[in-house]
């Protein structure tokens, strides 16, 4: 009578936990990267940006450092753009050392831009909590349009031109601030210096 009663409470945990497991563990997931694939086969693959032939270049989602003064700078990274060591720098406002790191870095990019330490927009010379964040405000985009139009030797009007045609609005008209992903914007700047 004992093992029975036993018996009969064990049989429907082991099958619930199993359910659980392969239900929600292996069929859930099989399902619905099936169906992100199919209605957002660009965003569930990376949103990768590809090369004519076919090589991954960049990720939209994902920010990398572009050399040259041709190119509009991200942010700056804790993690030196690695993916697979994402993180911020983990330093508290009061610490000396972030202060000097901020300091100097707006300096650099004062310099760099040509502009006054004090018009340096913040999101330049700080880093993102992931050190990866891709994107930045029209006004960080905006002080290095002149240095990108110069090292491109283009007009300041055809950079201004392809900065405003990639300007992002809020997420469903409210949430968050118009921003620009840089990846794509340099990719657009090296697509229209190949455009007939």
């Amino acid at each position: 009578m004992k093992s029975t009663t036993s018996a009969s409470l064990w049989r429907p945990a082991i099958g619930l936990s199993l359910f659980g497991l392969i239900g929600t563990g292996l069929v859930y997931a099989i399902v619905a990267t099936g169906i992100a694939g199919v209605l957002f086969p660009a965003q569930a693959d990376g949103s990768l940006l590809r090369d004519g032939d076919g090589t991954v270049r960049a990720s939209l989602l994902v920010a990398q450092p572009f050399k040259g003064d041709g190119y509009f700078q991200a942010r700056p990274s804790a993690a030196n753009y690695d993916p697979m060591a994402a993180a911020g720098s983990n330093l508290a406002r009061s610490n000396p050392d972030l202060a000097k790191r901020v300091a100097d870095a707006t300096a650099a990019i004062a310099t760099r831009e040509n502009i006054d330490p004090a018009k340096v927009p913040g999101e330049l010379a700080t880093q993102s909590g992931s050190g990866l964040d891709p994107e930045l405000s029209p006004a960080a985009v905006q002080v290095q349009v002149a240095r990108v139009a110069r090292a491109r030797g283009w007009p300041v009007e055809r950079v201004q031109a392809v900065v405003e045609a990639q300007v992002q609005g809020r997420q469903w008209g409210v949430f968050g601030q118009p921003r620009i992903n840089v990846v794509a914007l340099n990719r657009r700047l090296d697509e229209a210096m190949h455009a007939p």
